[in-house]
C-alpha cells in the first residue's frame, strides 16, 4: 500500500472513534434528561438522516477540491455538532449536526481509495479501512461507556484546572469534552492526508441540476447488473447493523442485566467480529471472486435468532464475535466491487453518494421500524427473530437476483472492465 493510504486509516480511525464514543455519551444525556427509551434509536435516525437529506450535493462536494481538503472540512463541522453538547441544545439536534459532517465526510474517505490505488487493490484496502473502522467501533463504544462509568467519570470530574470553570458538571459531560479531543486528532491527520492529483470537471452549483444529476447516477447504479448486487447488499447490511447496534444494547439490558456502561461493551464485541471478518475476506477473497460470498450473508441472518437462547454473558461474546464476523466477511467484497463498479460507471465522489444515500435511507427505515416496534412494546426476543428473518431472506432474495443476471451476463467480464 501506499504511505498515503496509512495516514488516510488513521484519519478514519480517530474521526470514527469519535462518532461512536459520542453516541454512548448522547445516550447518556438522554437518561439524565430521563427522555423515553424509544428516543434512543432516534439518536441514530437524527445522525443518518443528512445521507439521505445530502446525498446529492456531497457527491460533488467532494469531487470539487482534494478530498483530503474535504476531510478536514467535514470534520470541523463534527466537532461543532460536539460542542453544541455543552450548550443546552439538545442531544437529538446536536447528533444531527455530527450526522451532517460525517455525511459530506464519507465521500472523501472512500472515494480517495479509488483515486490512490488500483483496483486489484480495492478488497485489500476496503478491508483494512473496514477493519479499522470496526476497530474504531469497539474502541469507541468501550471509551464511551468506560467515560460515563462512574469511576473514569469520577476521575476526570475531580481534576480541577486552577482559574478555569470548564462548566463540566455530569459524567456525560466530560465525556463529550474527551470526545472533542479525538476529532482534533483526526483533524491533525487530515491536515497530512497527500493531493493524488485526481482532478474532475467543474461540478454543478445549481442544486437542481446536481439533484437531477445525482437521479441519473442512481439509475446507472440500480440499472448495472453488477451495481445493484453489491449495492442491494451494502444497502441491507448497513441497515441491519446500525439497528443491531440498539438490539443489543436492549438485549443485554433485559437478558443479561447489564448497564449501559457495560452493553456498550457487547457492541464492540460485534464490532470485533467485523473487524476478524473483514480483514479475513481481505486477504482470502480476490474482486472477481466477490461475489461468491453472498450465501454467508444468509449464514449471518440466520444466526441471529440464537441470541434469544442466551442468558449469561460468557456465552454472548462467542456468539456476537460470529455474527459480526460472517457479516464483515461478506460485507468487504461487496463493499469493494461497489467502489470498482461506481468508479467504471462515474466518478469516486458520486458513486460514494449514491451508495451512502441507498444505505442510509435503509438505516432511518429499519432505525424508525424499530424504534415503533419499541414504542408498540415488542418483546426483545421477538424483535431479533423478525431481524434475523428478514436478513436471511433478503439475501436470498439477492443470490436469486443475481442468478438470474448470470443467465444473460458474465459478472467475470464485467468485473474486469476498467474506467475509459
Amino acid at each position: 500500500m501506499k504511505r498515503g493510504f496509512y495516514t488516510i486509516m488513521a484519519a478514519q480511525f480517530f474521526s470514527s472513534l469519535a462518532d461512536n464514543a459520542l453516541l454512548i455519551a448522547a445516550i447518556a444525556l438522554l437518561i439524565e434528561m430521563h427522555a423515553p427509551d424509544w428516543m434512543k434509536p432516534l439518536l441514530k435516525l437524527f445522525f443518518t438522516v443528512s445521507y439521505v437529506m445530502l446525498a446529492p450535493f456531497v457527491g460533488a462536494f467532494a469531487d470539487s477540491m482534494p478530498k483530503g481538503k474535504v476531510m478536514l472540512v467535514t470534520n470541523a463541522v463534527k466537532i461543532v455538532g460536539c460542542a453544541l453538547m455543552f450548550f443546552a441544545v439538545h442531544p437529538l439536534l446536536a447528533y444531527a449536526i455530527v450526522g451532517f459532517g460525517a455525511a459530506a465526510y464519507s465521500p472523501a474517505k472512500y472515494g480517495i481509495l479509488t483515486e490512490l490505488l488500483p483496483p486489484e487493490k480495492l478488497v485489500a484496502a476496503n478491508g483494512w479501512i473496514e477493519g479499522t473502522t470496526v476497530g474504531s467501533i469497539i474502541l469507541g463504544t468501550v471509551l464511551g461507556g468506560a467515560l460515563i462509568s462512574p469511576a473514569v467519570s469520577g476521575a476526570l470530574l475531580a481534576i480541577d484546572v486552577p482559574l478555569v470553570d470548564t462548566g463540566v458538571r455530569t459524567p456525560a459531560e466530560v465525556a463529550v469534552l474527551v470526545i472533542a479531543l479525538c476529532y482534533a486528532l483526526a483533524a491533525w491527520f487530515n491536515l497530512r492526508i497527500p493531493d493524488t492529483g485526481a482532478r474532475y470537471p467543474a461540478q454543478h452549483r445549481n442544486p437542481a441540476k446536481l439533484v437531477v444529476e445525482f437521479g441519473h447516477c442512481c439509475v446507472i447504479l440500480w440499472k448495472d447488473k453488477l451495481g445493484q448486487i453489491s449495492l442491494a447488499v451494502t444497502t441491507l447490511f448497513w441497515g441491519a447493523g446500525a439497528t443491531l447496534q440498539f438490539i443489543v444494547l436492549d438485549w443485554a439490558r433485559v437478558h443479561l442485566g447489564m448497564p449501559l456502561d457495560k452493553a456498550a461493551v457487547l457492541q464492540g464485541v460485534v464490532a470485533l467480529g467485523i473487524a476478524i471478518g473483514a480483514v479475513s475476506a481481505a486477504r482470502m477473497v480476490r474482486l472477481r471472486d466477490s461475489l461468491r460470498v453472498l450465501p454467508v450473508g444468509v449464514a449471518m441472518g440466520l444466526l441471529v435468532p440464537m441470541m434469544t437462547l442466551v442468558t449469561a454473558q460468557w456465552a454472548a461474546w462467542p456468539l456476537l464475535v460470529l455474527i459480526g464476523g460472517l457479516a464483515g466477511f461478506f460485507v468487504v467484497p461487496m463493499n469493494a466491487l461497489l467502489q470498482h463498479r461506481g468508479h467504471v460507471l462515474m466518478s469516486a465522489g458520486h458513486s460514494i453518494a449514491v451508495q451512502n444515500f441507498n444505505e442510509n435511507l435503509n438505516i432511518l427505515l429499519m432505525l424508525g421500524l424499530y424504534s415503533l416496534l419499541l414504542r408498540m412494546e415488542f418483546e426483545v426476543n421477538v424483535v431479533i427473530v423478525m431481524f434475523g428473518s428478514f436478513v436471511a431472506a433478503m439475501m436470498v432474495a439477492v443470490i436469486a437476483l443475481h442468478r438470474a443476471n448470470q443467465r444473460r451476463f458474465d459478472s467475470g467480464a464485467l468485473i474486469g472492465e476498467q474506467k475509459h
